[in-house]
């Protein structure tokens, strides 16, 4: 039950964090480097307390640099992208660079895919390229990228995360890196930004809450599900933002949302599917041989 909750608060956070900086772009009255800076220093000050709990102040200079530069482009790149993108379109774009990615760093460490996988791969991958696809109902291009280019960066971000050992250490750390880089980005803007708007409080929320909490907490979840089903339980990600920007920012679903969708997130569902049949053949066979 707890891990139920807690997987459901966290794929919230995830939602969340595309609505708040849609909110606080909106507007006008916040730019995307001031929302990227602040969102990395709140989730740092946040994580800041926890970090010392946890482990010497010292451990901050093992590792970690690599990773908060990843972390540091992924907020970046997101903010970029959403000044112009519908929060559901830019989740949903967001999701598959970031599978296309994990998939093709698998493929490079010589993890081959099956025939069934690649299917399922090109869905995902045809999905995304649709939805970038020229026409009136394409989002723009540029702002498009950028968040290709987000998820490309929390892909290597999570890829190289998977070695960091503690997740409550690796996050509380990561964030402390990144931090000092959003402040550098904060002090090069030519005006100081207004602390006093609704912009600047989306972005503390987005920075203390739905994502410095709220990967807290998700890597909490983590220790009581699968990692399939961890990854089967993000696809609900897009579709909770999308409705998100309906209910909360007057957004609208269009056909081509739809078709991209079904596109992108059948083709993932595909893949994890196939990708848990094998492990799970590979296994029968592996104790049928022991017996």
């Amino acid at each position: 039950m707890m891990t139920a909750l807690l997987s459901g608060l966290s794929l919230i956070a995830f939602a969340a964090n595309s609505i708040l900086c849609r909110l606080a772009l909106k507007s006008g009255e916040i730019g995307p480097m001031e929302f990227t800076s602040i969102r990395l220093i709140s989730g740092s000050l946040v994580l800041l307390p926890i970090f010392l709990f946890k482990t010497q102040p010292q451990s901050l200079f093992r590792s970690g640099f690599k990773e908060a530069l990843a972390l540091f482009a992924y907020a970046l790149f997101f903010s970029l992208a959403y000044v112009r993108i519908e929060a559901g379109a830019g989740a949903l774009m967001l999701f598959a660079a970031v599978q296309i990615t994990m998939i093709g760093i698998s493929l490079f460490r010589g993890h081959p895919m099956s025939l069934g996988e690649w299917f399922g791969f090109g869905l995902t991958f045809s999905g995304l390229v649709y939805m970038l696809s020229p026409g009136l109902q394409a989002p723009p291009l540029v702002a498009s990228l950028f968040m290709v280019l987000s998820g490309v960066a929390w892909g290597l971000y999570s890829v190289w995360g998977q070695a960091a050992g503690n997740p409550f250490f690796a996050t509380a750390r990561n964030f402390l890196w990144a931090a000092p880089l959003g402040l550098i980005l904060l002090l090069l803007l030519p005006d100081a930004p207004s602390w006093n708007s609704p912009g600047m409080i989306w972005a503390i929320l987005s920075g203390a809450l739905t994502s410095g909490l709220g990967y807290m907490i998700w890597y909490i979840a983590l220790q009581g599900i699968s990692l399939t089903t961890a990854a089967l339980l993000q696809l609900s990600v897009p579709l909770i933002t999308a409705l998100g920007g309906v209910i909360l920012l007057q957004e609208s679903i269009d056909i081509h949302f739809i078709l991209s969708a079904i596109l992108i997130l059948g083709g993932i569902v595909l893949t994890l599917w196939i990708k848990k049949q094998i492990a799970q053949n590979n296994s029968d066979k592996s104790t049928h041989h022991s017996l």
